[in-house]
């Protein structure tokens, strides 16, 4: 099985791709979109940022061809209303993508991501980088921080599938036993 996981934004929107289940799961691939300058280091406007963003990212779906696309559910700090607006916009564009390819979506809160990957569900980024470091056995951790936090949420997606798949299937050896 091959998950996805992104952390969406309209500057730097992270990706980690995931190959297997779980714990056994390997980086097939990761890196970053950018969006935030001209070629001439002018600012790009929010429509440009969102268009380019729709077109990097279907021709991400086309190569990296996932099975399941986990994506951090939007959040908001009352200090930075406006990150969660531009934030918003970044997501449309990315469910979007994902509802045209009819792929698995599974939306995941930044706090159950932290924390399924350190314990700690208000982990640091660079706590969040060392733990994928170490998960992976990469070199340094992964720069920037959007990378890592991609490849996090793509293995917490991972991890809560494969204990949905299991329970399903005791549920339902639960059931037959029942039965007969």
């Amino acid at each position: 099985m091959r998950t996805l996981g992104i952390d969406p934004g309209l500057q730097i929107t992270g990706y980690g791709c995931i190959e297997g289940q779980a714990h056994k799961a390997t980086l097939h691939e990761a890196g970053v979109l950018r969006f935030a300058r001209n070629p001439d280091r002018t600012a790009r406007s929010v429509a440009e940022r969102l268009e380019e963003l729709d077109r990097d990212f279907g021709e991400l779906l086309e190569r990296l061809s996932p099975d399941a696309i986990a994506v951090e559910e939007l959040f908001s700090h009352y200090k930075h209303p406006t990150t969660a607006i531009v934030m918003g916009h970044a997501r449309g564009v990315i469910l979007l993508n994902i509802r045209k390819a009819r792929l698995p979506l599974i939306e995941l809160r930044p706090t159950m991501v932290k924390k399924s990957l350190t314990g700690n569900g208000h982990a640091s980024k660079e706590q969040m980088q060392l733990a994928i470091q170490a998960r992976f056995r990469l070199a340094e951790p992964p720069s920037p921080p959007d990378v890592a936090d991609a490849l996090a949420i793509a293995l917490c997606a991972s991890i809560r599938a494969e204990g949905n798949t299991e329970g399903h299937r005791r549920a339902t050896e639960s059931k037959h036993k029942v039965t007969r």
